[in-house]
């Protein structure tokens, strides 16, 4: 069996996005992949995805939390527009970036994979991308402001804390000169500020 086979029944029935044959292809980042994307790529780009915003609105069961204890992490929820980053990945590494993407992605099916247009200064490019789902029992995004809160605080699994990966979503966006003024403020909420 080889990976792929092995990945699409880890995917809960999710269909896999398939790497364009032959081409390179673009991957939309908005959470960790800023900083972690963990797949070769050949350039970066900063990109405006439309349709879309950055958002807690997942719960983390496993990289930033438990089941007893979950966190909260990023999707990309309807509505809004997004500013980010896409790589391009070569073609020769296509089938084992779509691999580990759907591997680093798709845990527990809470996000749907597709190909996003997103506006780069050189045009658009359609980028692989994971929205999250509003149907998945992991879907957030009918919480309180005050449980988001709460849930950040209490997130801690095998990626580490919750507020960590908060912290470092804003400490990246800032660094890009992406300032996303709600990040900020769920920051100093969590950190106690009012």
């Amino acid at each position: 069996m080889t990976r792929s086979d092995q990945s699409a029944k880890f995917y809960q029935g999710k269909p896999r996005l398939d790497p364009p044959p032959d081409a390179d292809f673009w991957v939309f980042a908005y959470g960790s992949l800023i900083w972690r994307p963990g797949f070769p790529h050949l350039e970066v780009k900063r990109g405006l995805l439309r349709g879309y915003h950055r958002r807690f609105c997942v719960y983390s069961h496993t990289y930033r939390g438990t089941p007893d204890r979950p966190g909260l992490v990023l999707g990309l929820d309807r509505g809004g527009s997004c500013h980010g980053l896409v790589y391009r990945v070569p073609a020769a590494e296509g089938e084992w970036v779509m691999d580990y993407l759907h591997d680093r992605e798709m845990v527990l099916g809470v996000y749907d994979p597709r190909w996003l247009a997103v506006d780069t200064d050189d045009g658009r490019v359609m980028a692989a991308g994971f929205v999250v789902d509003p149907g998945h029992p992991q879907y957030a995004g009918d919480i309180s402001r005050a449980e988001m809160v709460r849930l950040i605080r209490q997130g801690e699994g095998r990626g580490g804390p919750c507020v960590d990966y908060l912290r470092n979503t804003v400490a990246h966006l800032d660094a890009l000169d992406m300032h996303d003024h709600t990040l900020h403020e769920l920051l100093r909420e969590v950190d106690g500020a009012t």
